[in-house]
């Protein structure tokens, strides 16, 4: 990437940066200034009613997290970058978000803004880079950034790429021109909060964790509670419901980042065998790596519960007999599921 000179304004040093990022990749780009508000008594709030369930990070320092001057405090702006993560999924027993099917995209982001910390330090700037690595705000702050506003779900909806947008940050010394936030558009539209199987929207913009089956299926590190096994239906990994039926969502094409394929994986029952060896050699470099084979196992169970069929019986009763009490607990869960389910079929 060529360096423009040092001499530019900061509206021709905007421009540029936008087509630095574009370069690399990213669909969106905005700026806001610091300090920013952020909403931080909804924040506060939020978290007084334990809607953050057990990611305890999220309440560690939270003045931190609502005022993102205090881990820059030379910080000027940031910049909020966007890249369409959309692609179809494949066609397999068990759905994974969409944002999981390839490579972790925590890694790719940050490459990208390695890079263009470079272009911007060749401007002058201190930079400090950041993928749901550092305690801020990111959908908050790509509001005021103008990438989009946050949806009934609270996720960022880009009226041109919809919902399917992963956030960069990079806080900067550089002073650049801010972009305003855009109007509220979802109006009366409830599509999202109707769709979510477990009622995690508990109101217009407010997520509560507790019920979500992204988290219960992938940050919850114990048994699922029983009020939600069946609402999880087939989702394995995550949950992209709320997105799926936003109509904003229909202007996204897929994604042109190629390592974010979807990847093939054996069928549920297979890898209910699996060890941790196993495991960890077939989701390197995945998001779903760091869920570990215990939990896994869980999530398989709980779609096979609700899935499965009599072929998959042999493989859960292997499974209760499991070391972890939870994977064992969980396939017995299944077991009585599917014999309910098949005694109900058979029946008169």
């Amino acid at each position: 990437m060529s360096a423009p000179s040092s001499s530019l304004s900061p509206s021709e040093l905007k421009s540029q940066l936008i087509d630095q990022a574009r370069e690399l990749g990213f669909e969106s780009v905005g700026v806001v200034a610091v300090p920013v508000e952020l909403r931080q008594d909804y924040f506060m709030r939020w978290l007084e009613k334990g809607m953050h369930a057990e990611m305890r990070w999220m309440a560690n320092n939270p003045e931190r997290r609502a005022y993102p001057q205090q881990l820059m405090p030379e910080a000027r702006s940031i910049i909020v970058c966007g890249l369409n993560y959309y692609q179809p999924e494949l066609e397999r027993r068990g759905r994974i978000a969409k944002y999981a099917l390839g490579k972790d995209y925590h890694k790719i982001i940050y490459k990208k803004l390695k890079r263009l910390c470079a272009w911007l330090r060749d401007q002058g700037g201190q930079n400090r880079p950041y993928v749901d690595t550092g305690p801020l705000l990111e959908k908050p702050i790509a509001e005021q950034a103008g990438i989009g506003w946050q949806g009934k779900n609270t996720v960022i909806l880009n009226p041109t790429e919809g919902q399917w947008l992963f956030l960069g940050n990079i806080l900067t010394t550089l002073e650049l021109p801010a972009d305003q936030p855009p109007a509220n558009r979802c109006g009366s539209c409830t599509r999202c909060i109707d769709v979510c199987p477990t009622q995690a929207i508990v109101a217009p913009y407010e997520l509560d964790a507790r019920k979500c089956i992204s988290y219960l299926t992938i940050e919850h590190p114990g048994p699922i509670p029983m009020e939600f096994r069946e609402a999880i239906g087939d989702h394995l990994f995550g949950c992209d419901d709320c997105l799926d039926v936003c109509p904003w969502n229909r202007w996204a094409g897929e994604s042109r980042e190629t390592k974010l394929a979807a990847r093939p994986y054996p069928d549920l029952r297979e890898m209910l065998d699996w060890e941790d060896e196993h495991f960890h050699t077939t989701f390197e470099g995945t998001p779903i790596r760091r869920l570990k084979l215990p939990r896994w196992l869980r999530n398989i169970c709980v779609v096979l519960g609700n899935t499965g069929t009599l072929e998959d019986l042999p493989a859960l009763q292997k499974t209760a007999q499991h070391a972890d009490p939870m994977v064992a607990e969980h396939a017995e869960w299944a077991i009585t599921r599917i014999q309910q389910r098949l005694s109900h079929e058979n029946s008169p």
